[in-house]
């Protein structure tokens, strides 16, 4: 069901990456499902998933968004100001949530959370939920970007590792060298080791579950290091420590 939302905050965080809170009553949702918004574009309802970056219990959604000069809706999205309105359709959908992780002995003690651009945005939402501190030992965010720049809600991010002892955050940028940060490719860092080195745990079948968001090769080639090392994909029929989203 379509409802009309209205633009009452945005942020850009650079020329063409942007966040966008829209005062909407979406109804109850999980953290890390997302939803489509819709445009009227020459005619035409156009319309695009994005994940809720907010948890929920809010009277908005948050969206994170990249804007590409050929694509059909996020140029539109770019252009809202506060006071705009775009459609939103609810409900909220997606499996890319905890409670569709393994529990009780198979779930492992550490979450990991590997992510590319704006496929972050899911991750932002359970964060901002008690629920994977209750249930995981350590949660480690693993966030790939190209530039420093590109990396949304960075000083939130930062902010949260500094005061929450079971949270490991590990930025990484793969087109400049930044101090802190890792410099390469999550793939890479994974096969390298050095990504486990930086956040002192090792992934392992019985201790980890993996949550992957991103672009498609990302998540391919990190599933491949992953199942060599005795992991498997998580489904409902058969628990395992890898579930993924592709964000194109």
């Amino acid at each position: 069901m379509w409802h009309v939302g209205k633009v009452i905050e945005r942020t850009d965080w650079n020329s063409r990456l942007f966040s966008l809170k829209i005062a909407v009553d979406i109804g109850p949702f999980i953290a890390g499902q997302f939803v489509k918004l819709g445009m009227e574009i020459q005619g035409k309802r156009v319309a695009r998933a994005y994940s809720v970056v907010n948890a929920p219990g809010s009277n908005y959604i948050e969206i994170l968004a990249v804007t590409v000069p050929d694509g059909s809706l996020s140029p539109a999205l770019h252009l809202l100001l506060p006071g705009d309105v775009v459609e939103v359709n609810v409900p909220a959908t997606g499996f890319l949530t905890l409670p569709e992780l393994p529990s009780g002995k198979l779930q492992g003690r550490h979450l990991w959370m590997l992510a590319t651009g704006t496929a972050v945005g899911p991750f932002l939402s359970m964060l901002d939920t008690a629920e994977p501190w209750q249930r995981f030992e350590q949660v480690i965010l693993v966030y790939g970007a190209r530039l420093v720049a590109d990396l949304a809600y960075l000083d939130k991010l930062q902010t949260l590792a500094r005061k929450n002892t079971q949270f490991c955050f590990l930025p990484s940028v793969t087109r400049e060298t930044q101090s802190g940060m890792l410099h390469c490719r999550i793939p890479d860092g994974i096969a390298s080791g050095e990504i486990e080195r930086q956040a002192g745990i090792t992934i392992t079948a019985t201790d980890s579950q993996v949550m992957l968001c991103g672009n498609p090769g990302m998540i391919h080639s990190t599933i491949e290091l992953l199942t060599a090392r005795g992991l498997h994909k998580n489904l409902r029929r058969a628990p395992g420590q890898i579930t993924t989203e592709k964000y194109w």
